[in-house]
């Protein structure tokens, strides 16, 4: 259904397709959005951030009462990104929206290019249910720098997120503007449907290939932040207590839920037993020693709904049937979606654990002694969305990044680069199409449109008729030019 229907948009048509009047507002009123200048972009990208600023509290309390997300985690993770998102493109705005000089080629000696940066259009994002704020605003502020028009459909599995990403949509942007439509996946479907300039779409794999089958039909261009099982290495040159420091950190914040969390880690058998010491420890220091006291921790989030709940309790089940054990964890209570931060040892590759994406405070610990075998296995799945390496070996981290195939990487530390303005986010086939955050989340809303202008070429004495003169010196071109 559409987000405060009165506030948003006199319905002109049957109540079942606001969708479609909204989309033909849009697409009426993007002309005009075409020809804003970068202040006033700026100006609404400032209406963003007063209101996020003003609803900081109630951001906190839809996030903590949809999965029970800790107030700090809320800040670092949805509210701050977004901010960091619109206060770099007020400092780069004027400088991505300026024409680029390109030099000419020989061929084109006397002629003058530009690369012009234009808005698409009329663009869908389509946000997840593990970070709504952060990934349905982030875009956001990207497709507004570009000078488009946004529809955003928020997950379903977050109605208090939801509720608020709307309400505060309708608090500043007019629907022609920005909308946005609550609902399940018949809403998505009908805003699928329509031929969008371009779509933003974060979510699984699975979903990605069924909105890019959507996009194609309309010869959308899309933007896909999907996931997959990224791979975390350590190795016997590591520094164990950052290594592990920074794993547990960036596999159990949210509870596991991100799409960049290590999935699994793969550890040289030198070390494994110290490592896993050191997450036990890290552990029990940042969410309790004991079931009950990370239970009872503020600061652990939960699983969203039962069906993720069922789901990854069938993962560890599954994985302790096929021979894993596990080393600290795997308590687990329903009433709660509460699942404890568990570490797997001796988890075989048949396991579906090591089939699927995680997503979920289970984290498989590898043993590996052949550093080419573990390369291998890496590369046997899919291109993961990122990968991490800890050691201090740099020629054994150069190896391994050239030899997988990545959305992103970080050395020595996890999840951190998705923070990193000047940096593409973005995966690699399976794991995603195109970038996203500054400069290149404003190109992935932009057509880069190539302007010629002829001063003083010599192209009109190649045009017919081709006399002998003509083709010679089309041949001294193609020769001498090409």
């Amino acid at each position: 259904m559409l987000i405060d229907a009165a506030t948003l948009v006199t319905l002109e048509q049957p109540a079942h397709e606001p969708e479609r009047e909204v989309f033909q507002r849009q697409r009426r009123f993007a002309p005009r959005l075409r020809q804003t200048s970068a202040s006033e972009r700026l100006a609404k990208l400032d209406k963003l951030k007063k209101v996020l600023e003003a609803r900081r509290g109630d951001i906190q309390k839809a996030a903590a009462a949809d999965f029970g997300k800790p107030t700090a985690e809320v800040e670092l993770s949805e509210i701050f990104p977004v901010l960091h998102e619109i206060n770099h493109a007020r400092r780069q705005l004027k400088r991505w929206m300026k024409p680029v000089t390109v030099r000419p080629t020989l061929a084109m000696l006397g002629t003058q290019a530009q690369v012009h940066y234009e808005p698409k259009g009329v663009c869908l994002i389509i946000s997840p249910w593990n970070y709504p704020f952060n990934l349905s605003f982030g875009p956001l502020v990207s497709a507004i720098a570009a000078g488009n028009t946004a529809i955003i459909k928020p997950s379903e599995m977050t109605p208090h997120c939801s509720r608020l990403i709307g309400a505060m949509i309708a608090e500043i942007y007019p629907p022609e503007e920005v909308a946005v439509f609550e609902g399940k996946a018949d809403v998505a479907e009908r805003l699928l449907a329509l031929p969008f300039d371009h779509v933003f779409f974060t979510g699984s794999p699975a979903v990605g290939r069924i909105v890019m089958g959507a996009a194609a039909r309309h010869l959308a261009s899309v933007t896909l932040e999907l996931g997959g099982k990224s791979p975390t290495l350590v190795d016997e040159t590591a520094d164990l207590d950052r290594a592990a420091r920074n794993i547990v950190w960036g596999k159990f914040t949210n509870n596991g839920q991100t799409c960049i969390a290590p999935d699994h880690v793969y550890v040289h058998a030198s070390v494994c037993d110290r490592f896993v010491d050191k997450v036990r420890q890290y552990i029990a220091q940042m969410y309790g020693d004991t079931p009950e006291a990370q239970r009872n921790n503020p600061d652990y989030c939960r699983i969203v709904n039962d069906r993720h709940f069922q789901r990854l309790t069938a993962l560890l089940d599954d994985a302790v049937g096929h021979g894993a054990r596990v080393v600290t964890g795997g308590m687990t209570e329903a009433t709660t979606r509460f699942i404890a931060p568990t570490v797997l040892v001796d988890v075989p590759h048949q396991a579906q654990i090591m089939q699927e994406e995680i997503f979920g405070p289970l984290l498989p610990v590898l043993s590996y002694t052949d550093l080419e075998q573990m390369l291998a296995d890496i590369n046997a799945r899919p291109k993961p969305l990122a990968l991490y390496v800890f050691s201090k070996n740099k020629a054994r981290i150069a190896q391994v990044e050239t030899r997988v195939s990545a959305g992103g990487s970080c050395v020595n530390q996890c999840v951190v680069h998705f923070l990193h303005g000047n940096l593409p986010f973005g995966g690699v086939n399976n794991s995603g199409i195109g970038s996203a955050h500054g400069l290149y989340g404003f190109k992935a809303f932009s057509h880069e449109r190539a302007v010629l202008v002829d001063r003083f070429s010599i192209t009109h004495m190649l045009f017919p008729p081709y006399t002998k003169l003509v083709k010679k010196l089309i041949a001294l071109t193609s020769r001498y030019f090409a």
